[in-house]
């Protein structure tokens, strides 16, 4: 296979995926901040255990709430599973003002893992963009100029390991591929209502950095900034126990190390955008470029 008929697959695949992609990675650029600002927590003494679930039993007095997820950067609280508004962690009350940074995040993230409603498109489009960068590899190493082309070609070589983890990871997540042993069954416990579970995250954590607490997989389990580290536990009869650490997850949202993680996700997705655009630029330079066009009365190849 030469070199420039992988050049035209390397083209039209891109061409083919350019618009779900763009989609995708410009609502990857979004997300990418996302750790970076929640990993801060609450401000200190804003929330313990006992104003979390006095929260809940206010707002959710039956109990139906399947889950929380605290918004830190908002310092607003959602309760999973019923139809109730934004909780003000300052106030207490319902939620008056709307927090424009969480629901941007909120549709970021909605987009990025269903664009248009489809995840089938998702994974189409970003198994297509393992394919382009593997099409770029087979091509071989490019010669650098100071062009457009050249630029191109340096950006994707220089940050090749980085650009391939990013979708590679993403895939691992849409087929359940976790690079970790089963984590241990289930404890055979009655369920924990959500003001225990609460109590149970208290004993060992400092509420202030929890994230969420939902039942995943068909078990109750929470999620906490420790460091930086966005780390999941599980909860048992004597509190909570943290589960494997799922690697392909921590890498590709950038929950590893939320500054160091959060800045690398936020250049590979100006890096994917960039490459993306000035794709498209030089496929459509090259087909828009003028002919020369032959005078009147001749063709290319002399007097008609």
């Amino acid at each position: 296979m030469n070199n420039a008929l992988l050049l035209k697959l390397h083209r039209w695949t891109t061409l083919v995926f350019a618009l779900p992609l763009i989609a995708i990675i410009f609502t990857g650029l979004i997300l990418s901040v996302e750790p970076i600002i929640q990993s801060r927590g609450l401000p200190a003494g804003m929330v313990d255990a006992e104003r979390i679930t006095g929260l809940l039993q206010r707002h959710d007095p039956a109990g139906k709430a399947r889950g929380l997820a605290i918004n830190a950067s908002g310092q607003q609280m959602r309760l999973m599973g019923v139809n109730a508004p934004a909780i003000d962690l300052a106030t207490g009350e319902a939620a008056t003002a709307s927090d424009p940074l969480g629901d941007v995040l909120l549709w970021a993230r909605r987009t990025h893992e269903r664009l248009l409603g489809y995840e089938w498109l998702v994974i189409s489009s970003t198994i297509a963009l393992v394919v382009v960068m593997a099409l770029g590899i087979l091509m071989g190493l490019p010669r650098l100029r100071n062009s457009l082309a050249g630029w191109h070609k340096g950006a994707a070589w220089f940050t090749l390991p980085l650009l391939l983890l990013s979708p590679i990871t993403g895939l691992f997540l849409a087929f359940g591929l976790t690079l970790q042993s089963a984590p241990p069954p289930a404890a055979a416990l009655a369920p924990l209502p959500l003001a225990d579970a609460v109590r149970a995250v208290a004993q060992s954590h400092d509420v202030a950095h929890l994230s969420m607490i939902a039942n995943r997989g068909g078990r109750l389990m929470a999620r906490i900034y420790e460091g930086g580290e966005l780390r999941a536990y599980s909860f048992a009869a004597d509190g909570v126990t943290p589960l494997p650490r799922n690697w392909p997850r921590l890498l590709h949202e950038g929950n590893w190390s939320a500054l160091i993680s959060g800045a690398l996700n936020v250049i590979v997705s100006v890096v994917l955008f960039g490459l993306l655009v000035s794709g498209v630029v030089l496929w459509a330079r090259r087909k828009l470029r003028r002919r020369p066009q032959t005078a009147p009365g001749k063709t290319a190849t002399g007097t008609a």
